[in-house]
């Protein structure tokens, strides 16, 4: 089957499924311009599969915004820097029940069976390969270059103020921003001292020529600081040393258990003691790099690993390099790069500079035991189940409705879901199945009206008695 037969299964199959029928909400007017029924902030692999969904529900008058050029919305043309994705090949996530829109079928289409069953990992440039045709073949509603400055509530509906100046207006919005769309990249104190030049986050892009020979330090011992050495070291960096603050490596991935155990399923399910513990154990254990990863990294001469060594103290040298001290010692590099993860809290979004004081935490829904308790947990939004808002007050609850958090920082509430492959599948139905219901609960009142008053006949023939009818003939 090449890649063009598929694509008319897939017409074939969405025409069976009545794609395309008219949307059920009536069209809202505004005196100031057109309003969206949804907006979804972020075009990626979140973003492209909510718009899907909703479509599905015959909800199509929506936009989706994202602020980089058309094909390199998400990480993995831009920053991302691992060979291959971390999730197993054959996890279903934004096919939505679809066989012809999966990867696997869109991969067999121009590979064979044989290249899938050869396949370990999804390589990253397929997956963005795959995102890019999911979105030109299903016609989804996407604006680049665009991005989102402030929302603002105005009225019963959210004013989404882009950067450019333009304003647009939608009854809901979507925050599909990724990994990072709940605060920000992690930058430590002693870092942030540094000239800007010296230093860059994982997340950032990194021009790795002029480091041709030189020496870097990498700062954490998660996956992305595997893949950032190895990146370097294959770019013709001469050393690359990793940082570690534990003395042994971590091993266990979590996620593989909650992905067997349905965990990344019903995890909405569980009681909020159970949650907040889970979610302290995942983020104690870390992440460990891909072993084919490592090993590549391992393979260079230049590659060296610090167990038990945290940075201490930074400071740029009289040369313009910069020294870094640990208990094991002092070192001198060209360069830094922090593999330090993030920080959630809707405080640092400034998109949501107007309402993030009105938003619910953690901290302030559920008190964790002393032994598990961990500031970082409760910084994290306390979602609704369908990944809405909720407010810190009851007055508060207004401005909050119908904006909806679909990014990473659902994953207290909702588990791995929102920004994480290994729950797109479960946690699309439940976004969509949100926000349809809101829609209709905001219009029931007209709704019902013309459900009392609806009166087309559908049944049109007429009854005559026999005996009319025999005279009739």
């Amino acid at each position: 089957m090449s890649l063009a037969d598929l694509e008319a299964r897939l017409a074939h199959d969405l025409a069976q499924l009545n794609w395309g029928e008219p949307d059920w909400l009536a069209p809202m007017s505004h005196p100031d311009g057109h309003v969206y029924d949804v907006i979804i902030v972020g075009g990626g692999q979140s973003g492209l599969g909510a718009a899907f969904g909703l479509m599905r529900e015959r909800i199509g008058n929506i936009l989706i915004l994202d602020e980089n050029p058309a094909g390199y919305e998400g990480p993995w043309d831009t920053y991302a820097r691992m060979r291959t994705l971390r999730t197993p090949k054959h996890l279903s996530t934004i096919e939505q029940g679809l066989p012809a829109l999966s990867f696997r079928a869109w991969y067999e289409a121009q590979h064979g069976r044989d290249g899938w069953d050869a396949l370990d990992k999804i390589p990253r440039g397929d997956w963005m390969g795959y995102l890019r045709w999911y979105r030109r073949v299903l016609a989804l509603p996407v604006r680049n270059d665009a991005r989102v400055g402030l929302i603002e509530p105005h009225g019963g509906l959210h004013l989404v103020r882009l950067a450019d100046g333009e304003t647009l207006r939608a009854r809901k919005v979507v925050l599909a921003t990724g990994i990072q769309g709940g605060g920000q990249w992690h930058t430590p104190a002693m870092i942030a001292a540094l000239p800007r030049d010296l230093y860059a986050h994982s997340s950032e892009p990194i021009d790795f020529g002029w480091l041709a020979g030189g020496r870097i330090a990498v700062l954490g011992g998660g996956a992305s600081a595997f893949d950032n050495a190895t990146a370097a070291l294959e770019a013709g960096v001469g050393h690359v040393h990793v940082f570690m603050r534990r003395k042994d490596m971590p091993r266990i991935n979590p996620i593989r258990f909650m992905e067997r155990a349905g965990m990344t399923r019903r995890f909405p399910a569980l009681d909020d003691g159970a949650k907040y513990a889970v979610m302290a154990s995942f983020f104690d254990r870390n992440q460990p790099p891909t072993t084919d990863m490592f090993e590549r990294a391992a393979t260079f001469a230049g590659f060296h690993l610090h167990l038990g060594s945290p940075w201490t103290a930074v400071e740029q040298t009289a040369d313009g390099a910069v020294a870094v001290t640990t208990p094991n010692g002092r070192f001198t590099y060209d360069f830094l790069i922090l593999s330090t993860g993030l920080v959630t809290d809707p405080a640092l979004r400034p998109e949501l500079a107007l309402v993030e004081s009105r938003i619910a935490r953690w901290g302030d829904r559920h008190v964790a035991d002393d032994g598990v308790r961990n500031p970082l947990i409760e910084a994290h939004p306390y979602l609704g189940p369908g990944f809405q808002f909720l407010p810190r007050e009851p007055g508060d609850a207004a401005a909050l409705h119908g904006l909806f958090a679909f990014n990473y920082s659902a994953l207290v509430s909702m588990g791995l879901s929102a920004a994480a492959l290994s729950g797109l599948d479960h946690a699309l139905p439940r976004l969509v199945s949100a926000i349809a219901d809101q829609l209709f609960l905001d219009d029931r009142d007209e709704i019902l009206a013309a459900y009392f008053a609806y009166a087309e006949p559908e049944f049109l023939a007429e009854w005559r008695p026999r005996g009319a009818r025999e005279a009739a003939r």
